[in-house]
């Protein structure tokens, strides 16, 4: 992709990065009262029977992704116009997602500068292996590898491990402001649940918020991992990475059906958010419908999505996924490498060839 034909994609979408106090005060407005709400009537249904409240836990799941949502926008200052009135915010609706504002975000950009750079992986991402990675790495490490892409394991452990555990702590290294933040988020989550708990029970707390937690979780792991494992994906070595072609050709427009788009957030316009992170969650389906070029990025549907549970491996020479079964081969002959069939520079022409 040329260099004007990227300016003309940013070009397409700078009039939509501009965050509009109305529509961010109605968003909040239709997220959190009804997550209360909801939240409210999963308990009181206890009394009834847990199969009542069942309804109520999903659709608070539901709530928790959409007030993700606002949160990430908080992060991308692109919520509000004021940079003091994301951060209140983003705190506050940290606490309710249990994410702590500053590690997170400090994370997160590290991940849209990064994402899809083979050189560049370890922060903000999943942890992903080349064919010839996984070849020559010893065998305790494959089968950790193994056990991490699990689905069981990551979609089931993975809520726990990173959500409630991980972002607990801060990395190596932080700055004192994200450091005062982190315990601040923690400061209101055990505040937040230990008042949940002397005013309900600690049972009847449990019996709503762990369900609440491990379903939102498992579904933003998921929105996550589609929005960059996909058929016709994009990843290059640093000297040929393209940040243009990382945000449209590797971020996923995931198509979802009406309710499901509005209750996350949009965000299935993940291509249009990484072109320009800039743009509120409440403008990305219209930047999305103003660049005719943007329509055409990988779409995945809520049916397609499943295949990306196969998608084990990125293949350099063929710039697709694989499965471990199609590599297992390769697995302990010594001195076996997949070797690219073609330069870095060789990608396939996928969504750039339609700016020209």
């Amino acid at each position: 992709m040329s260099n004007p034909n990227q300016a003309l994609l940013k070009k397409g979408v700078a009039p939509y990065e501009k965050s509009n106090t109305k529509a961010s005060m109605i968003q909040l407005l239709n997220t959190l009262p009804p997550f209360f709400l909801l939240w409210a009537l999963a308990y009181l249904s206890l009394s009834v029977s847990y199969w009542l409240a069942l309804p109520f836990i999903v659709l608070a799941a539901g709530f928790v992704i959409r007030t993700f949502i606002i949160f990430h926008d908080c992060c991308h200052q692109s919520f509000f116009k004021s940079r003091k009135a994301n951060e209140v915010l983003g705190t506050l609706t940290g606490i309710l997602t249990l994410f702590p504002y500053h590690q997170w975000k400090h994370s997160h950009s590290i991940h849209h500068s990064t994402s899809s750079n083979l050189d560049k992986r370890g922060i903000g991402d999943m942890w992903l292996l080349t064919i010839d990675e996984y070849v020559a790495a010893p065998w305790w490490k494959r089968t950790y590898y193994r056990i991490y892409r699990n689905p069981l394991v990551m979609f089931g452990i993975g809520p726990i491990a990173v959500f409630l555990i991980e972002y607990r702590f801060n990395v190596k290294g932080a700055k004192r402001a994200e450091k005062i933040n982190t315990w601040i988020t923690n400061i209101g989550i055990v505040a937040l649940y230990g008042l949940l708990m002397w005013a309900l029970g600690w049972q009847n707390f449990l019996l709503v918020q762990a369900p609440i937690f491990w379903i939102s979780g498992v579904m933003g792991i998921w929105l996550f991992y589609v929005q960059h494992q996909f058929e016709d994906s994009y990843f290059e070595h640093d000297e040929e990475w393209s940040y243009v072609k990382a945000a449209v050709e590797g971020s996923s427009y995931y198509k979802l059906p009406k309710a499901l788009q509005w209750l996350t957030g949009n965000i299935g316009f993940h291509h249009v958010h990484h072109l320009s992170p800039r743009v509120p969650n409440y403008h990305l389906e219209d930047a999305h419908a103003a660049v005719p070029p943007l329509q055409h990025a990988s779409t995945v549907t809520l049916k397609s999505s499943f295949k990306a549970l196969k998608f084990k491996l990125w293949d350099e020479r063929n710039k697709e996924f694989v499965s471990f079964k199609q590599i297992r081969h390769l697995v302990g002959k010594p001195g076996t490498t997949h070797n690219s069939g073609k330069s870095h520079g060789q990608s396939d022409a996928k969504l750039s060839e339609e700016v020209a």
